[in-house]
């Protein structure tokens, strides 16, 4: 058994009760914060923010990357890899927690990205990197749902919004993550950022190691590890991931790389939807223990409304997230310092709005429709407008970025702690998995669909404005425009002055001009879409109910605090 350094976590007693003599057997009041408690919660927030940053910083420098270990034609995969592998592994982090304690399998995710941060920064080609972003990606998915579920258990119920929302403020030094990416790869190699990512890891690794003993989970206590294996369920996981990688694919590559009546995109998109559908049923019919026990829908109106909402948060969260940084490199200018102080209104933001709707969720006691429609709005009015977006109008992209962060980051978190407060204490870890899984899953295929729609544009916009430019320069060699579409959508703009042709300053200014011009036109389109997201998102909060009757004062016993005999811990 794991030493249990937290005797009297999380147990609060209803008004008028100030003894552990008024409530039988539950134990006594909450315990001040300790040292130990206090540097548990200190290497949490180390396990929260280094299971962030690794895509945030990777992903504010794609061109270097691929400029030098080739993959130009798949780099997006990492992004989808690191996603996919993040949202793959949290359903199954509660039985793993089971077996092995809690304390254990935060270790285990702290090393994986440290593996995958050593994996990925030492690639020499596409394939290799993705396959370390992936590995990162199954350990941030362990690691971020770990602190956010300690942080909840440590909290008392009405004041896990603010225990939370400190544990989210811990990114602040990494909300200029494009700008640390930049200078990171401009003044040295982006293969640093492996080093910065995998330091931040271990020294979450040696903190959670030394300080973190936390109690046993309540729905192992009196199971062998054969009888908690068996309550995994592998049938339901592979179903679900394998069908989603499929149907992921497909999305990825229909209308892009090869048409969307081909077999290379049907295949995968038919197989991958109808495995999903055998995974469905199977939960619902036949799994003896499924990924999400019927006892989460304690309300479920909220949850299901809540989790659509965070499933259209995940992909406009990613949409500005990720596109924004390549649209600043591609559309307005590669120089480093440029290009990170136009994302500092990227990161902030969305720490404030996740920061402001987690203490007003605890002040307001429960009062979530408001909160979340006023949130869904900011989002989506925000990331609509960035459409607006064109060469001589970048002051705007400073107001539209504030307002569309408020938004996201007042949904991405706070939906997740949402959900832990409406379901049983003992669940958890399990919704939140749930939550997080969502969450990922709609960054996911949003940045797939959003890439597809951006891709098919700028196709067309540059090989006509290219084209041109190239044209009126004298260059009429088929072979050389192509190689000049192809190098400005690698964003490898010095390339362009070893093309034939291509002999002075000039030409070089009109070739960059109109790739400009042609990524102009195609990044508006990825905003159009998430307009239809938000609108979802916006329907759905106004049907939401309020939670106050979670948040007053009560009696929060979580179930490994419940005393199988008398008075004492289970044992």
């Amino acid at each position: 058994m794991e030493k249990n350094a937290y005797p009297h976590d999380h147990v609060e007693y209803a008004h008028g009760q100030d003894s552990p003599n008024d409530v039988e057997g539950l134990g006594e009041p909450e315990e001040k914060l300790t040292f130990t408690k206090f540097m548990a919660l200190v290497a949490m927030a180390f396990l929260w923010t280094g299971s962030q940053i690794p895509l945030y910083l990777y992903g504010a420098v794609p061109p270097y990357i691929y400029g030098d270990i080739g993959g130009v034609d798949r780099w997006t995969w990492f992004v989808l890899g690191n996603l996919f592998a993040l949202g793959a592994v949290c359903p199954f982090v509660g039985s793993l927690s089971d077996l092995f304690g809690r304390r254990y399998v935060a270790i285990f995710g702290a090393c994986l990205l440290i593996l995958g941060n050593i994996v990925s920064s030492t690639a020499h080609t596409m394939n290799t990197f993705i396959a370390g972003m992936a590995i990162a990606g199954a350990g941030a998915g362990i690691n971020e749902l770990t602190s956010l579920a300690v942080t909840s258990e440590l909290a008392p119920t009405r004041k896990r919004g603010m225990y939370v929302s400190v544990l989210i403020f811990t990114i602040l030094p990494f909300c200029p993550s494009v700008l640390w990416g930049q200078l990171i790869a401009y003044y040295g190699s982006w293969r640093y950022v492996g080093l910065l990512c995998g330091v931040w890891a271990f020294i979450g690794l040696v903190l959670t190691a030394v300080f973190y003993f936390p109690p046993p989970r309540a729905n192992s206590v009196g199971l062998s590890r054969k009888e908690t294996l068996a309550r995994i369920d592998f049938i339901g996981g592979f179903l679900s991931i394998v069908g989603l990688l499929l149907f992921m694919a497909a999305i990825q590559w229909g209308g892009y790389q090869y048409p969307w009546t081909s077999a290379h995109v049907l295949a995968p998109l038919i197989i991958g939807l109808v495995m999903f559908g055998l995974f469905i049923l199977y939960e619902i019919k036949w799994a003896k223990y499924p990924m999400f026990p019927g006892k989460i829908l304690r309300e479920p109106r909220i949850l299901a409304l809540t989790l659509v909402i965070t499933f259209i948060s995940g992909s406009n969260f990613f949409s500005v997230l990720l596109f924004w940084p390549t649209q600043s490199y591609n559309v307005y200018g590669h120089d480093p310092w440029q290009i990170g102080i136009r994302n500092l209104a990227l990161g902030f933001p969305i720490l404030a709005g996740a920061c402001i709707v987690l203490v007003l969720m605890s002040w307001t006691r429960g009062h979530i429709r408001g909160l979340m429609l006023v949130s869904c709005i900011l989002m989506t009015a925000g990331g609509g407008a960035m459409a607006a977006l064109r060469l001589d109008n970048l002051w705007l992209v400073y107001i539209l970025l504030t307002i569309s962060g408020l938004g996201i980051g007042g949904i991405v978190v706070p939906a997740s702690i949402i959900t832990t407060i409406i379901c049983p204490d003992e669940l958890i870890a399990t919704v939140a998995a749930l939550t997080l899984s969502i969450r990922v899953l709609g960054g996911a295929i949003g940045y797939t669909i959003y890439y597809n729609v951006f891709a098919s544009r700028f196709v067309v916009a540059a090989t006509a404005s290219i084209g041109k430019a190239c044209v009126i320069n004298g260059i009429t060699d088929k072979k050389v425009i192509v190689e000049a579409i192809e190098y400005t959508a690698a964003g490898l703009l010095p390339a362009l002055r070893t093309l034939p042709g291509v002999t002075n300053d000039k030409i070089y200014n009109d070739l960059v001009l109109a790739g400009q011009e042609a990524y102009a036109y195609a990044y508006p389109y990825v905003y159009y879409v998430s307009l239809a997201f938000g609108g979802v998102s916006i329907v759905c909060s106004l049907f939401l109910g309020d939670i106050k009757k979670y948040m007053t004062d009560h009696v929060a016993v979580h179930m490994e605090e419940v005393p199988k005999h008398g008075k004492g811990r289970a044992a």
